[in-house]
């Protein structure tokens, strides 16, 4: 397991480099161009900027998070060869310069969605929470206006122009089904998979957070049955899963331990995190131990050790801890936590495996 750290650039980040890197046994950056528009080509320039700044600190590059995929892809618009076209140049730069994993995702409209941004916890700490029955009565225009009012740093999958067109994605999206949206994804891995074989990167798919539909938009991304379907759209080892615990672990049925031993070897990069879910489908985000949440972080950890997981991964979203002034979910204390917390059973595990074989 090759340890991460998502980092949203300079002057974007209240997390500087020098910081991450003293995270032990913590060597890479998962990073993205946050200010490039879904669709349009990266300048090869901005990426050898980060990766000079990436490295000097000591730091990797090799996980991309995200190259955001163009709405009309989703759609299935005739514009969408156009996008698809700017996708594939950008995989071709980001190959050359030594990224191995992109994460991307395909969910309509919202990336993610939660209601809260700072939920208080019994302990002081607050965290990111979702109240269903918010949702379910929600204007997604207002949703998306307190979204970016509670968060003084841009939010991925929230930017403020997305407010701009959400009437317009709503219309496009009016009688898109979850079949439509699978052949529309069908088309998009036939056309950058390829592409991503030649330049040696692994693309990830991450599930659809929260795993269900919302505002009454088609979801896909969902369970272990959909992530086996996915797979067998275009079967490749490049053609992978992003293996979000959090996400995936907000609806109970999701079995993660049994995911993990099926698609192993198409995990080329895992999202580890914690929520405790309620009887009435609420959700909060947790630190990442086992006990404090619904998730068996210490199970999910047990598999990929069981399996010989080699890939990247990174403890995803933490609490808001010790008045730390942040971005939603990405502080650095919390993190840093769950980062030695997941390190902690590896090497349990792997005290326990050499026990194993020594016969003690």
């Amino acid at each position: 397991m090759k340890m991460t750290f998502r980092w949203f650039g300079e002057g974007n980040d209240t997390v500087p480099l020098s910081y991450i890197k003293q995270i032990p046994a913590t060597d890479g950056i998962v990073w993205s161009l946050h200010d490039i528009a879904a669709g349009e080509e990266w300048p090869l320039d901005r990426i050898l900027e980060v990766k000079e700044q990436a490295e000097r600190a000591g730091l990797h590059i090799d996980v991309v998070e995200s190259v955001n995929v163009h709405e009309d892809i989703k759609l299935g618009l005739p514009s969408r060869d156009l996008y698809i076209e700017n996708y594939k140049k950008t995989i071709e730069k980001l190959g050359s310069v030594g990224v191995k994993v992109i994460c991307y995702n395909f969910m309509p409209i919202f990336d993610w969605l939660r209601t809260d941004l700072h939920k208080p916890m019994g302990d002081g700490a607050t965290a990111l929470f979702y109240e269903n029955s918010r949702i379910a009565n929600a204007d997604p225009f207002q949703l998306v206006k307190e979204i970016n009012a509670n968060s003084a740093l841009t939010m991925p999958g929230w930017e403020p122009e997305r407010l701009q067109h959400l009437t317009r994605l709503f219309e496009a999206y009016q009688g898109v089904t979850e079949e439509h949206l699978w052949e529309n994804l069908r088309y998009f891995l036939n056309e950058i998979i390829p592409v991503a074989e030649r330049s040696g990167i692994r693309m990830a798919i991450h599930p659809d957070d929260p795993p269900w539909s919302v505002f009454g938009l088609p979801r896909i991304m969902t369970c272990q049955e959909k992530f086996r379907k996915f797979l067998q759209l275009y079967d490749s080892p490049y053609n992978g899963i992003t293996l979000c615990s959090g996400s995936l672990g907000a609806n109970p049925d999701n079995d993660i331990v049994a995911m993990i031993h099926e698609f192993g070897d198409r995990i080329p990069f895992a999202h580890i995190r914690n929520v405790r879910v309620y009887d009435n489908g609420d959700f909060i985000e947790t630190s990442h131990r086992t006990q404090d949440g619904s998730v068996d972080i210490a199970g999910i950890v047990r598999a990929y050790h069981e399996i010989g997981f080699t890939g990247y991964a990174r403890p995803d979203h933490g609490r808001h801890i010790w008045d730390e002034k942040c971005r939603p979910g990405y502080g650095l204390y919390d993190r840093a936590l769950g980062i030695m917390y997941l390190w902690g059973l590896w090497d349990a595990y792997e005290l326990e495996a050499e026990k194993k074989v020594s016969g003690v």
